[in-house]
């Protein structure tokens, strides 16, 4: 019965450390996303074309193409994504720490938990 016991305590181990895993990795998924919309909606206030964005878009799925997307995959288009919109010519002409506080004052982004 002890050794039971023992097993059991080892596998709830095994899961709790698998769940804090899990939540490390979405909890960076989290990060990365806010970081991407807070992006996005500096380029809608900058009136990037539909166009500009579309090819943006297009462009990082297409250097993202995996046949066996995982939970890696995901962070990996947010992640190029997010490269991808911060080389976009309109951030190139102004400066993106004006875009940056501009957005801190008015971010309809913002979830709090």
């Amino acid at each position: 019965e002890l050794q039971q016991k023992v097993e059991e305590t080892e596998l709830l181990k095994m899961e709790l450390q698998m769940l804090e895993t899990e939540r490390v990795r979405l909890s960076l998924v989290e990060e990365k996303l806010m970081d991407v919309l807070q992006l996005l909606q500096q380029l809608r206030d900058l009136n990037i074309s539909k166009r500009a964005l579309g090819k943006i878009l297009l462009s990082t799925l297409e250097s993202c193409c995996d046949p066996q997307p995982g939970k890696a995959h995901l962070f990996e288009v947010l992640d190029t994504l997010y490269h991808e919109l911060t080389a976009c010519e309109l951030f190139q002409r102004q400066p993106l720490e004006k875009a940056q506080s501009h957005q801190s004052l008015s971010n309809p982004l913002v979830i709090s938990c």
